[in-house]
């Protein structure tokens, strides 16, 4: 490792390269070519080959036979699981979602806060042939969504400050804290956030927190609701909403959580 500027603050440019590689690739589902990789990147072919190379032998990349074309594995989400707490709670989390989808036929997914920007990090189908889900994976608007008003309502206000300072280096315009605290008021009053979906017609989206054994909120699940206009619809959006609030409570004991979330 060199050290390159300030004291303290070090290059390692094959480090960087991968993470760069592995961005990219995020963005980019169906994969890509080494030359295409380099052009996107601003870098050279000989650059880059050499770690896709590497990254692909330590299983983090995965080459096409068809196309040549290179994409993330799993590997590197299960080596995230490991490694941070998301294992733990996926696994709490995910009788609960599959028990909840069953019971009021409707998709759900859990979300966490990752810098700025939510994270669905499981996500359960519903039972039927018509639904709206999201996919592992995705990335949530957390100021916008109620997801992200959850996590960021029942965060503390340190971290609420830094995700939210964090949103801010990436717009144009500052986020409304003001209209975001009033916001946030009602939520903790209720207990939960419901709205229609700022994406999607039809889909109101209802959401609940999740709280880990220290009092703190680690996720939010979240129901799309869709309403069927054909009669064959058997929940209804109250009972929906009672469910999904059994749920989080149910996910949040084996988590080990019995009291008021935290302040610390």
């Amino acid at each position: 490792m060199t050290k390159n500027g300030p004291k303290g603050v070090y290059a390692a440019p094959a480090l960087e390269k991968a993470f760069e590689i592995i961005e990219l690739l995020a963005e980019h589902p169906d994969g890509a070519l080494v030359s295409e990789m380099a052009a996107s990147l601003g870098r050279s072919v000989g650059e880059l080959f050499r770690i896709v190379i590497v990254m692909e032998r330590l299983g983090y990349l995965r080459k096409s036979v068809h196309t040549d074309r290179y994409t993330v594995s799993y590997k590197l989400l299960e080596t995230a699981y490991r490694a941070t707490p998301a294992q733990n709670l996926v696994r709490a989390a995910l009788p609960q979602m599959q028990s909840l989808a069953l019971a009021v036929g409707q998709s759900c997914h859990l979300v966490v806060a990752s810098e700025d920007h939510g994270l669905v990090i499981a996500c359960e189908q519903q039972p039927g042939v018509r639904g709206f889900s999201l996919r592992v994976g995705a990335r949530i608007d957390l100021v916008n969504s109620c997801s992200g008003q959850i996590l960021l309502a029942y965060a503390t206000p340190q971290r609420s400050d830094r995700i939210l300072a964090a949103i801010d280096a990436q717009r144009a315009d500052p986020v409304d804290r003001e209209r975001l605290a009033q916001r946030f008021a009602v939520i903790r009053a209720a207990g939960h956030d419901s709205r229609q979906s700022p994406i999607t017609h039809g889909v109101t989206d209802i959401s609940f927190p999740v709280f880990g054994f220290d009092g703190r909120a680690m996720a939010a699940l979240t129901i799309p609701f869709l309403e069927l206009i054909d009669g064959s619809q058997k929940v209804g959006l109250e009972a929906a909403r009672d469910a999904l609030r059994a749920a989080t409570a149910a996910i949040s004991d084996t988590l080990g959580y019995h009291g008021a979330p935290s302040d610390a």
